[in-house]
């Protein structure tokens, strides 16, 4: 019998912001949802948006930054992950690739409004790039986190061993 080729993996397109404050500090946000689990802002981009208006619309929505809070540094396109345990989004997409843009927060503290409109974060909190712990984010997208941390801060971190 003639074994069928794997489908394809349909990948969603996605962004996801790192912000860094005057101390150069990142910015990262628990979700609401999953106790422990730290992550930077992300979402995906909709019909007829290019990856930058995705990008200052999801600020808005999840930690109420407004446009003119941020400023880009850089973008670094082309960052990819599965879903686990084949798990499709909108019954399409079995994973993400992401436009990761570094923003210079030009705000201060109380700009940051994690209920501006469907609350997804807990809390949130600045710390070094050196300071982030894999062991923070779930296995799927560790690769990911690792190499965006190396690309945009030259730190390399250690891998979970779990």
């Amino acid at each position: 019998m003639e074994e069928l080729p794997a489908t394809p993996i349909v990948y969603r397109p996605n962004v996801a912001a790192i912000l860094l404050d005057a101390k150069d500090q990142i910015f990262v946000a628990e979700r609401i949802n999953i106790k422990g689990a730290w992550q930077f802002p992300q979402g995906g981009v909709d019909e007829g948006e290019d990856a930058e208006t995705a990008l200052f619309r999801e600020l808005a929505e999840e930690i109420g930054v407004a446009r003119d809070k941020l400023e880009i540094v850089q973008q670094r396109a082309g960052y990819r992950y599965a879903f686990s345990k084949n798990r499709l989004k909108y019954g399409i997409y079995g994973g993400q690739e992401q436009t990761y843009f570094l923003c210079r927060f030009l705000g201060t503290d109380a700009d940051i409004d994690l209920a501006a409109t469907h609350q997804e974060f807990a809390s949130w909190k600045w710390i070094l790039p050196h300071e982030f712990q894999m062991s923070w984010v779930p296995k799927f997208k560790r690769a990911t986190y690792r190499q965006v941390l190396m690309d945009f801060f030259q730190v390399d971190l250690e891998m979970p061993r779990d």
